[in-house]
């Protein structure tokens, strides 16, 4: 693990720019002002310090179109790529005169027609406007979201990175599920195995737990100790150079009905097949929904599927979102977390979660984790 802050890979940060420069362009946005810290690592490349506290918006990085300039908020120039110069850079203030003077002095600010940002408040609607007193103010998340949907090869590969954390963390648990061990235990073993591959930031809030045999999705209430036949979801989620990577595997504890167990796994194997099936370009979002309905399984609480990248990317494909992942179309780039998710009264249930890259000839699986076999 790197003990210096350093910027992403040059051509890591220099594909994202390009896609985001092009999506500047076909929502004819002169200027961007980010606030949200996956838009501003998106653009720049520079790394947060610290993902503690809250995010409030204010202008944390400048884009300008016409130049490709990108200017951003730091007291320092550590951890800032080299193509962002220290004139680029500029302070933390609490005085919004500071931001109006220093956001006036780029060069490009003062006859920009339209600037897009990522969020508003009044205070900073009202900063914005005497920054760009010729300017229609829009939303810029659109073009951001068309911009990080569509992954980049060098994207892929640190996805891959984020993905084999968040695999040899998982792996990890298991050799430690054993009658008598409680789900925190596991959650423990899982969360420091991850620290030791050099990432401390988990993106789930569910490590390890054991399904419920009355509920078809609800907790267990208990002292968390595990048993002889229960069925134990793991969901391991990391951060790991500002990617989501992310794995979801279900193991049985000896002792249950093996062949109830087998059956339920069967169904998983299943519904599995639909919904890889569902993940090709040009298919409606909506699809992933449907397979669940073909294989005749409920919709699970959870998010059938999302996007992955610099935090959570479009599409966000739930059960209370229909309209929306009817509008999304699957496309050549994107990278999916897709969620299969079975259960059985008296048994359990089985979830497996895969990060799914889409390419021309359908859905490459970025994860390898093994599922349990009888």
């Amino acid at each position: 693990m790197a003990t210096e802050v350093l910027p992403d890979d040059r051509a890591l940060r220099s594909g994202r720019r390009e896609r985001a420069l092009a999506q500047m362009e076909a929502h004819d946005l002169d200027v961007l002002v980010l606030g949200r810290g996956a838009n501003v690592r998106y653009l720049s490349g520079a790394r947060g310090l610290s993902n503690a506290g809250t995010h409030p918006f204010f202008p944390a990085c400048v884009v300008v179109r016409a130049t490709g300039a990108i200017h951003l908020l730091s007291t320092w120039d550590e951890g800032i790529p080299d193509d962002i110069p220290h004139e680029r850079l500029y302070p933390l203030s609490w005085n919004p005169v500071n931001y109006v003077t220093v956001l006036r002095g780029i060069e490009g600010t003062s006859t920009a027609r339209r600037v897009g940002t990522d969020a508003l408040t009044p205070s900073i609607a009202e900063l914005l406007s005497k920054v760009f007193p010729v300017a229609e103010l829009v939303d810029g998340e659109l073009a951001l979201r068309a911009a990080r949907r569509i992954k980049t090869a060098e994207e892929v590969v640190a996805l891959r990175e984020a993905i084999g954390v968040a695999e040899a963390a998982l792996a990890k648990a298991v050799t430690e599920l054993r009658p008598g061990v409680t789900e925190a235990e596991l959650s423990g073993v899982l969360l420091e195995a991850a620290a030791a591959g050099g990432v401390a930031t988990p993106s789930a809030q569910e490590v390890a737990w054991r399904t419920s045999r009355e509920h078809h999705w609800r907790l267990v209430n208990g002292d968390g100790r595990i048993g002889a036949g229960d069925l134990v979801a793991f969901t391991a989620g990391v951060v790991a150079g500002g990617y989501i990577g992310e794995v979801g595997r279900t193991w049985p504890v000896d002792g249950g009905d093996l062949s109830a167990i087998r059956a339920l796994y069967g169904r998983w194997d299943a519904l599995w097949a639909l919904l890889s099936d569902a993940c090709r370009p040009g298919a409606q979002a909506s699809d992933l929904l449907a397979a669940y309905d073909t294989a005749g399984e409920p919709l699970p609480p959870m998010p059938v599927a999302r996007g992955l990248g610099l935090g959570f990317d479009p599409p966000v494909v739930a059960s209370g979102l229909p309209a929306t992942a009817a509008e999304e179309r699957l496309e050549v780039g994107m990278v999916l977390s897709v969620t299969g998710y079975v259960w059985q009264e008296g048994v359990g249930a089985v979830l497996g979660r895969e990060a799914v890259l889409i390419t021309p000839d359908g859905p490459e699986l970025l994860t390898s984790s093994p599922l349990w076999r009888p």
